[in-house]
C-alpha cells in the first residue's frame, strides 16, 4: 500500500466520503511537530519578531562584509551549494542557487572570471507589497485590509473563482483582477475546496507562504513559462481532475499532488530550453547530465521550497518522502522529449482496456497524462486566448535566438524570427504533438463534454492559423511578384533611355 494512503486512508474508490466522516487516522493536536494556536499571534508580536530578524541578518552581513565571517554558513549556508540532502534523502536545490545566466558573458573569457554564484535577479516589487512591507518594518499597524485593490476588483475575482471549473477561464483577466497574485490566489482556493487544507491539517499561514515563494521564484520577465502559465496549468489541472472517468477513483492524496505539480512545474524556469544550456555549458546542464535538464530543476526547487517553508514539516518522514518521490515523477513526465513515450504507453493501455483506476499505480500514470495535457493545453483554448500564448511562446523562442545569433550560437529550431513564423509553428506543434495527445485522452475520458469542447477548439484554431499562413504566403508572393515587375519596368525604361 503507497505510504501516503497508509497514513491519510480514503474513500474506497468509487465511492464518496460521508458528510462528518473523519478523513484523518489521528487528532491534529497528536500529529509530530503540529503546534496549535499559530494564528493566534497579535500582529504587534509578529512585527517584534521580523525587525529583530531583519536587524540579525544585517549584522550578519556586515560581518561577513568586514571580513567577520569566513563562510556564508552563518547566513544560511553557501550559496554555491546547488543541492542539500534533507532527511528524507532526495536531493533538493536551494532557492536561487544556481547561477543567473548572464548572456554578456558568454563567448567572453576576460570576463569569465566575474560570474558570481548567485542568481543576479533583482526582483522589483509590486507597489502594494513594498508599500505594507515599509509600514511593518515602521512598526505601524496597518487598520484597514491589506489588500490596496478596489473591492470591486475583489469582487470580480472572487466572481470568477466560483467558475474556475470552466473551461473558458480567463487567466489573464483572473490576474490582472488579482494584482497579479493569480497562482497564489487560485491556488489557495483549489485547496480549500478539494478540503486539502483539513484532510492534510495545513496551516494557512504556511500554506500562503511556500504559494508565495512558488510564485515569486517565477520569473515574470518571461514571455511565457512565468506564474500566469502556472496558473493558466494549474486551472487546467483542476478541470481535468473533476473528469468522471478519474475523480471517482481519485484520492486527496492524488489531488494535491496534481495541484503542486501543476503550480510548481516550471518553477524558475529561465526563459531558454535544455539546447542552449547544453551548449552554454551551463552548471545545471552537468548537474543534471544533460537529461532532463529543466525538469529536474523544477523538482528539486521544488522540494527546496518546500521544506523551507515547513509546509509538511508535520507529516510523518517516510508520507514526506513519498510526497517528494511522486511529485517529481509527475513533474519529470513534462519533458517534451519523452512525449512518445508517455503516448505509447497510453495507446497500449486503451488498446488493451487494462487500466485499473484502483491500483495506484494506473492512478499516478493518468495523472501524469493529465499534467501533460494541462502543460500544452493552449491550442485547445478559446481562440482569443490560445492566441495569446502561441504569441507569448513565440515570443521566447525568438529571444533564445536572437541570443543564438548574437553569441555565433547555432540558433535552436523554431527560434529563427526570420525563418519560422508563429502560424508554421503552431501548426506542426498541434499536429504532432497536441493532437494525438488529446485525441487520446478523449478516448479515456470517454468524449465528456470537456474534451470534445477542447477537440473542437483545437481544429477551429489550427484553421485559423493555417489561414493567417496562407494569407502570409500570398502576401508574401504578392511582393516578390510587385518586386520583380517593378525590376523589369526599370530595365525597360533603361533601354529607351539609353542612344
Amino acid at each position: 500500500m503507497p505510504v501516503l494512503e497508509r497514513f491519510f486512508p480514503a474513500v474506497e474508490p468509487g465511492r464518496r466520503r460521508r458528510t462528518g466522516e473523519e478523513p484523518m487516522p489521528f487528532p491534529m493536536g497528536s500529529l509530530p511537530g503540529y503546534q496549535q494556536g499559530t494564528l493566534a499571534w497579535d500582529l504587534p508580536e509578529m512585527i517584534k519578531m521580523v525587525k529583530l530578524v531583519w536587524k540579525s541578518n544585517g549584522e550578519l552581513r556586515g560581518a561577513k562584509h568586514r571580513g567577520g565571517l569566513d563562510s556564508e554558513d552563518a547566513l544560511g549556508g553557501s550559496a554555491g551549494d546547488a543541492r542539500v540532502r534533507g532527511q528524507t534523502g532526495v536531493l533538493s536545490e536551494r532557492r536561487g542557487s544556481y547561477p543567473f545566466i548572464d548572456f554578456r558573458l558568454l563567448n567572453n573569457s576576460t570576463l569569465s572570471g566575474e560570474i558570481g554564484t548567485k542568481k543576479k535577479v533583482k526582483r522589483l516589487l509590486s507597489f502594494q507589497r513594498y508599500f505594507h512591507a515599509s509600514r511593518l518594518l515602521r512598526g505601524i499597524v496597518p487598520q484597514a485590509s491589506l489588500y490596496l485593490l478596489d473591492e470591486d476588483y475583489l469582487g470580480q475575482a472572487r466572481h470568477m473563482l466560483s467558475k474556475v471549473g470552466m473551461w473558458d477561464f480567463d487567466i489573464f483577466l483572473f490576474d490582472r483582477l488579482t494584482n497579479g497574485n493569480s497562482l497564489v490566489t487560485l491556488l489557495c482556493h483549489l485547496f480549500n475546496v478539494h478540503g486539502l487544507i483539513h484532510h492534510f491539517q495545513l496551516d494557512m499561514v504556511t500554506l500562503h507562504r511556500f504559494l508565495v515563494m512558488v510564485q515569486e521564484d517565477y520569473h515574470s520577465q518571461n514571455p511565457y513559462h512565468n506564474a500566469v502559465h502556472a496558473a493558466d496549468v494549474t486551472q487546467a489541472m483542476h478541470c481535468y481532475l473533476r473528469e468522471p472517468k478519474l475523480a471517482n477513483f481519485l484520492t486527496p492524496s492524488d489531488i494535491m499532488l496534481g495541484l503542486l505539480a501543476a503550480a510548481a512545474h516550471d518553477v524558475d524556469h529561465p526563459g531558454v530550453n535544455q539546447p542552449f544550456l547544453i551548449k552554454t555549458k551551463h552548471h545545471l546542464a552537468s548537474l543534471y547530465q544533460n537529461v532532463s535538464v529543466l525538469e529536474n530543476h523544477h523538482w528539486r526547487s521544488t522540494i527546496g521550497m518546500l521544506r523551507e517553508s515547513r509546509l509538511l514539516a508535520h507529516l510523518p518522514k517516510e508520507v514526506t518522502q513519498d510526497i517528494e518521490q511522486q511529485l517529481g515523477s509527475l513533474i519529470l513526465a513534462t519533458d517534451i522529449n519523452r512525449q512518445n513515450e508517455f503516448l505509447i504507453r497510453l495507446k497500449s493501455h486503451l488498446d488493451n482496456q487494462d487500466l485499473r483506476l484502483e491500483d495506484a499505480q494506473d492512478r499516478h500514470f493518468m495523472l501524469q497524462i493529465a499534467l501533460k495535457c494541462a502543460d500544452i493545453c493552449n491550442p485547445c483554448r478559446l481562440w482569443d486566448l490560445s492566441k495569446q500564448w502561441s504569441e507569448r511562446v513565440c515570443e521566447e523562442f525568438y529571444r533564445q535566438g536572437d541570443l543564438e545569433q548574437k553569441f555565433e550560437l547555432e540558433i535552436s529550431p523554431l527560434c529563427n524570427q526570420q525563418k519560422d513564423t508563429i502560424p508554421s509553428i503552431q501548426i506542426g506543434f498541434m499536429t504532432y504533438i497536441v493532437e494525438p495527445l488529446f485525441e487520446r485522452w478523449a478516448q479515456f475520458t470517454g468524449d465528456t463534454p470537456l474534451s470534445e469542447n477542447m477537440l473542437n477548439h483545437l481544429r477551429r484554431n489550427k484553421a485559423k492559423w493555417r489561414s493567417l499562413l496562407h494569407k502570409q504566403h500570398s502576401s508574401s508572393r504578392s511582393n516578390d511578384h510587385s518586386g520583380q515587375v517593378t525590376g523589369s519596368q526599370e530595365q525597360t525604361l533603361n533601354e529607351e533611355e539609353t542612344p
